[in-house]
């Protein structure tokens, strides 16, 4: 929870700090264009090539299209959505990290503790695991603690402890398709806010005018639009994520297996 918290705060601040440079470039993009329309007035064109280039306009790149487009479609809102983004990308982003860390290489580690088995007893293949990451390796030290007592009582510890490592894996994953779910849902909240804006003007202006309702139907649309977008983004990480989950409990289970198997054929 206090990784959560320190997650969800840091996010705050840097939502806050974005709207706030938007809202610094907006101020600062109005005051440019203000006085480059006051040097165009004083300035007299004379020739028919440059009246020309100076009505081309450079086309937006990408970066200024979003930012512009997140404007339109109210920073308020959009920042709700746009913090769903940043928090599920953190989650995604270090559970993407722990579980790279936490991928072995099970059959190296299988042969490594056979060997130390048959040469050094249960110590040695103790200290095989105590030096080596990961779930499997945690698992067999917890197989290999309980030996003594039997095969059976080694194979309890084994899937006990098997299950505290998948909840481990499984850590603050369900938040990511929490958001994979809000996401969509806050955009389609805007779209709503937006129609019920559009007919609002409607019923005060006693007319339908396009121009009353173009505004509410765009902002309508605009979240809807991010909301997706969003949704989309952490969808791929959530289904990368759950992937690599699955096969690392697959790996997790064969080298269960072969623990077993090699402790019986130790006993003999």
């Amino acid at each position: 929870m206090k990784k959560l918290f320190s997650i969800f705060a840091l996010s705050i601040c840097m939502l806050f700090s974005i709207n706030f440079a938007i809202a610094q470039e907006e101020v600062s993009d109005a005051s440019e264009e203000v006085a480059q329309e006051e040097v165009v007035q004083q300035e007299v064109v004379q020739e028919v090539p440059q009246a020309e280039e100076a009505e081309e306009v450079a086309a937006p790149s990408f970066t200024q299209e979003l930012k512009k487009r997140f404007i339109e479609g109210g920073p308020g809102f959009m920042g709700i959505v746009l913090l769903c983004l940043i928090l599920g990308l953190a989650i995604a982003i270090e559970r993407i990290i722990f579980l790279n860390l936490a991928t072995t290489n099970s059959k190296k580690l299988t042969q490594e503790v056979e060997d130390a088995l048959s040469s050094g007893g249960v110590d040695a293949a103790l200290e095989v695991c105590r030096n080596t990451k990961g779930p499997v390796a945690s698992i067999f030290y917890q197989g290999l603690d309980r030996a003594g007592e039997g095969v059976e009582s080694a194979e309890k510890a084994v899937v006990a402890y098997g299950g505290v490592q998948m909840g481990q894996l499984e850590k603050n994953v369900s938040w990511i398709s929490l958001f994979i779910a809000l996401a969509p849902m806050l955009g389609f909240m805007g779209t709503v806010i937006g129609m019920i804006q559009a007919f609002d003007k409607i019923e005060a202006a006693g007319d339908m005018q396009p121009s009353l309702v173009a505004g509410g139907i765009k902002v309508a649309l605009l979240t809807t639009v991010f909301g997706l977008i969003v949704a989309i983004i952490l969808q791929v990480f959530y289904n990368y994520i759950v992937a690599k989950i699955d096969s690392i409990v697959n790996d997790m289970e064969d080298a269960s297996i072969s623990l077993i198997d090699i402790l019986v054929a130790h006993k003999k």
